[in-house]
């Protein structure tokens, strides 16, 4: 859930509709308890608080409002279950909610950011700050004073942002761009001294030194026809500046990408008109670009894309949602998603999208089929298919079938991308990831499209590595460090670093390996990713001790730590390590088969690991039959961490399947080509 209160009080899902939150004296308490800020606000409080006298029963109604609450922000919550989100402690109620997931909170956290930015970041920072107002803060709310305090500190917040925006906008010479802001602000605000000057220091900056000189004059009228004072230091010393024409006032007028970009702004701004199809196209447009570069970018681009998928959807032309879904070709390499709930949104829009348009569209057609295959990451049925797990691979095929047949070099690298994504159907298929990774590599190469020859390169490293091919996967981890530097794409040392902690680790130093993680894990900090992050780290840990045999470490491993979406097939490994054989075969006993993606033979290494050990034979053979086609493999297919050769637990499932002779027969290798028995795909 998130949590509005720059402006009106409102609740959105998952998907960005509204919670209905009934009466307004439920929205009171929910408006009450996020003023509060995790903390607990007594019941006796909430109803001084709610009435100006409380009711007889006002407890009992209180309990009835929290109630209710919770039935709107866990509405699948199973009954009799503590609530998580709205919490009852000691003698009151707190909101749990998380530190990003109320907009009032995320804007103090981001406002405090900011003044540790270079400036040309704190610009974008701060704008989209301000963009989350709508309105005053607590609107509904206005004349209560448990929220006078938290609407005063939050306008106040606000006008800081709105000069420190202007300050870091007038250091990188966009003066220009600061102006109409700075207008307004002082028009709302004239007592702010500060935004007189940065509003006269612009106006300077952008050729106007007249007007500039004209509005430190508007404030000294201003502050002596009402307030009796004259202006203090700082603006005094701005007029004589002004009048000396001080070389210090335009510290960024020497910066061309700054001149550049403000005048290409202000031109786009006066040619297209707003609410257009063409602002949405341009958006979509820029978040691609921004995606690349990492951290904030990327989550802000993602958050973005999805704005004006929505926006162009609303506006009911198929063939202008395609475009603005299409536009966004940003490559991809991990085969996780970083936001499931977001990606199925925009699955469906491409899908209902697909359904509306017209039959002579084929290249949109091939992007809205590329973006479902390339957003349906780690969603192949992991062993029993279904409709809807089958739909994404077929859309790759056929993305990449009309790409061929149009000759359209970046349809093709994106259709590609696509057919990437959905090339995990079983194990063993490194080679034709290599010979993937080959292909876009070549046409990106050919047609000067670097995003995707950095993509081409990280496929194919993957590949090498699955096939122990080291040397070759150094090569193309240094052709796309260098392509990352020429073309300032950061993301991409992410996995160059964890790629050489791999190498390190396949060099057997543990030591040296473990160091490498650690400094790799740094790379991932701010990164803006997720479905990367979380519990790679104790994954690559693992995979360490596993490699290395090293069993006592593995018991030793801290029993809290989080292994995000790794929990359920590293559970029996860790029972093992510690003696608990018991609770072992019965993590192994309904264990389902893992993702199948990137980390699906490590992972299935990991159970075969644990099923020896205690004997399963059940889930022994499962294993075999999962890990038999990648014989000549090894399980460091993602890049980034591996146990090992295939080729090993394979041995060890055969020696140990071999003391159960009624099933001999039954954990022989598939012959070559042969499928997996459970491989629906």
């Amino acid at each position: 859930m998130r949590f509005q209160v720059l402006g009106p009080v409102i609740v959105r899902d998952e998907t960005g509709a509204s919670v209905s939150l009934r009466g307004p004296r439920y929205r009171a308490v929910l408006a009450r308890l996020i003023v509060a800020r995790r903390r607990v606000v007594p019941v006796t409080r909430l109803a001084d608080d709610l009435w100006d006298e409380p009711p007889a029963d006002a407890v009992g109604a209180i309990r009835t409002f929290v109630a209710g609450l919770r039935r709107a922000l866990e509405p699948d919550r199973p009954p009799r279950t503590p609530a998580r989100l709205l919490v009852t402690e000691g003698p009151g109620y707190a909101l749990r909610a998380e530190p990003d997931a109320v907009d009032a909170w995320r804007f103090d956290d981001t406002v405090r950011a900011a003044a540790d930015l270079p400036a040309a970041q704190a610009v974008c920072v701060l704008t989209e700050a301000l963009s989350w107002w709508h309105g005053p803060a607590y609107a509904d709310f206005a004349d209560e004073a448990w929220a006078r305090a938290e609407r005063s500190r939050l306008t106040e917040q606000r006008l800081l942002a709105v000069e420190r925006r202007a300050e870091a906008q007038l250091s990188i010479g966009a003066a220009g761009a600061a102006v109409p802001d700075l207008d307004a602000h002082v028009a709302e605000h004239p007592w702010r001294e500060d935004a007189w000057r940065l509003l006269a220091t612009a106006l300077y900056g952008s050729g106007r030194q007249a007007d500039a000189l004209a509005v430190v004059g508007r404030a000294r009228r201003m502050l002596a026809e009402h307030m009796g004072i004259d202006p203090g230091p700082r603006l005094r010393r701005l007029e004589q500046d002004l009048l000396l024409q001080s070389e210090h006032l335009d510290p960024g007028a020497a910066d061309p990408t700054a001149q550049v970009w403000e005048q290409a702004r202000a031109a786009y701004d006066s040619a297209v008109p707003a609410r257009t199809g063409r602002r949405l196209e341009s958006a979509a447009g820029l978040m691609r670009d921004l995606a690349v570069t990492g951290g904030g970018g990327l989550a802000a681009a993602r958050r973005h894309r999805i704005a004006a998928v929505a926006a162009a959807d609303e506006l009911g032309d198929p063939a202008l949602t395609a475009r603005v879904i299409g536009i966004y070709d940003v490559p991809a390499i991990w085969t996780r998603s970083d936001d499931p709930a977001q990606d199925r949104r925009l699955v469906d829009i491409a899908e209902k999208t697909l359904r509306r348009l017209p039959d002579h569209g084929d290249a949109d057609r091939a992007r809205l089929l590329a973006t479902i295959a390339v957003e349906s990451r780690g969603m192949l049925p992991a062993e029993h298919p279904s409709e809807s797990g089958l739909r994404p691979l077929r859309a790759a095929r056929q993305a990449e079938q009309i790409a061929r047949r149009l000759r359209d070099p970046s349809l093709l690298v994106f259709a590609l991308n696509g057919v990437f994504m959905q090339s995990f159907q079983r194990a063993g298929l490194a080679p034709r990831r290599d010979a993937l990774g080959a292909e876009v590599l070549t046409v990106a190469a050919s047609n000067n499209l670097a995003t995707y020859e950095v993509l081409g390169h990280l496929i194919r490293l993957q590949a090498r590595c699955a096939l122990a091919d080291y040397r070759g996967a150094d090569r193309h981890a240094a052709a796309a460090d260098a392509l990352a530097l020429r073309h300032e794409l950061p993301l991409v040392t992410v996995f160059t670093a964890w790629y050489r902690a791999l190498r390190t680790a396949v060099a057997k130093d543990l030591a040296a390996a473990e160091a490498a993680y650690e400094r790799a894990a740094t790379t991932l900090d701010g990164a803006g990713m997720p479905g990367l992050e979380h519990g790679l780290l104790p994954l690559a840990r693992l995979s360490l001790y596993l490699r290395h045999h090293e069993a006592e470490r593995i018991a030793t491993m801290d029993p809290h730590t989080d292994w995000g979406p790794y929990t359920p097939w590293v559970r029996p490994v860790l029972f093992v390590a510690r003696g608990e054989i018991d609770r072992a075969r019965m993590a192994l006993r309904h264990l389902g088969s893992p993702p199948r993606d990137l980390l699906f033979e490590t992972l299935w290494a990991v159970v075969a690991h644990a099923a020896v050990a205690v004997d399963d034979a059940a889930v022994m053979r499962r294993a075999h039959t999962q890990l038999s086609p990648a014989i000549d493999e090894t399980t460091a297919q993602s890049g980034l961490l591996g146990v090992g050769p295939v080729r090993a637990y394979l041995a060890d499932l055969e020696s140990a399947l071999s003391r159960h002779p009624a099933q001999r027969s039954r954990s022989r290798r598939p012959g070559r080509g042969q499928r997996p028995a459970d491989d629906h795909t």
